[in-house]
C-alpha cells in the first residue's frame, strides 16, 4: 500500500518532502501535482520504476517521457539547446510548458524517442513541485497521470488513492489540479513548433 502525503501547496513540510526524496532514491514511483495536473514519477536511472510506470499508465516503447526539472540550469546536461531557444525557454519558465529537444548522451536510451533521440524538458510553477525537485537536486522522470482508456488527467487526490494506493508507492496530496495539458513546443529543428497547444499563454510565438 502506498503512502500518502498531504503537503500544503503554499508552505510545503521540509520533513514530509525530504521523505518523498528517499521514497523516490529507493526505486518508488510517485504521485506528484504540477502546474497543470498530477504526474506520475520516479528516479531518472531506474529502470524497475519506469517499467511500472509504463504498465500502470500502458505505455507504449514510444511514449515520450519528460524530464521534471527544478530550472533551466539542468538543461544543458541533458539536452542540446541553442541560445535563441535558450532565451525563449527562460521567458516560458517556470510554466506549463513541455519542450522537445534532442537529447544529449547522459540521458538513457529508454527514455529518449527511439527514432529521433529527443527528450521532453519541463520546469513547472508550483510549490510543492519545486520543493520536491529543490531537495531532490535532479530532474524527475515524469508522465501526466492519464490513465488507461482516459483522455484527462487525474485532479482529485482522494480519487487517485482510491485508484492507485496499491501500485504506486507514494501519493502526494496537493489539493485538486487542473486537468488541461501542458503545452508542447518543439525546438527540435531551432525553429519552434507547437505540437499540442494547452496551458499557458501564445503571445510570445508571434514574437518570436
Amino acid at each position: 500500500m502506498s503512502q500518502y502525503f498531504e503537503i500544503h501547496t503554499e508552505n510545503p513540510q521540509k520533513r514530509l518532502i525530504q521523505q518523498a526524496v528517499d521514497i523516490i532514491n529507493r526505486g518508488g514511483v510517485v504521485v506528484y501535482p504540477t502546474d497543470s495536473s498530477y504526474a506520475i514519477g520516479c528516479h531518472l536511472g531506474d529502470k524497475k520504476a519506469m517499467d511500472k510506470i509504463r504498465v500502470i499508465r500502458k505505455l507504449d516503447k514510444n511514449h515520450n517521457f519528460t524530464l521534471v526539472c527544478r530550472d533551466l540550469s539542468e538543461i544543458s546536461k541533458y539536452a542540446i539547446v541553442d541560445n535563441v531557444n535558450y532565451r525563449l525557454m527562460k521567458n516560458l519558465t517556470p510554466g506549463p510548458y513541455t519542450f522537445i529537444l534532442q537529447a544529449t548522451r547522459e540521458v538513457p536510451k529508454r527514455l529518449m524517442n527511439p527514432k529521433r533521440k529527443t527528450i521532453g524538458m519541463r520546469v513547472p510553477d508550483h510549490p510543492v513541485c519545486a520543493a520536491l525537485l529543490e531537495e531532490f537536486e535532479q530532474p524527475l522522470m515524469s508522465s501526466t497521470l492519464i490513465l488507461p482508456g482516459e483522455d484527462l488527467p487525474m485532479t482529485d487526490p482522494y480519487q487517485i488513492r482510491l485508484q492507485l494506493e496499491h501500485m504506486v508507492d507514494l501519493i502526494i496530496d496537493g489539493g485538486y489540479c487542473g486537468h488541461e495539458a501542458t503545452t508542447v513546443v518543439n525546438l527540435v529543428d531551432g525553429v519552434p513548433e507547437v505540437m499540442r497547444q494547452g496551458l499557458g499563454n501564445m503571445d510570445w510565438l508571434t514574437q518570436h
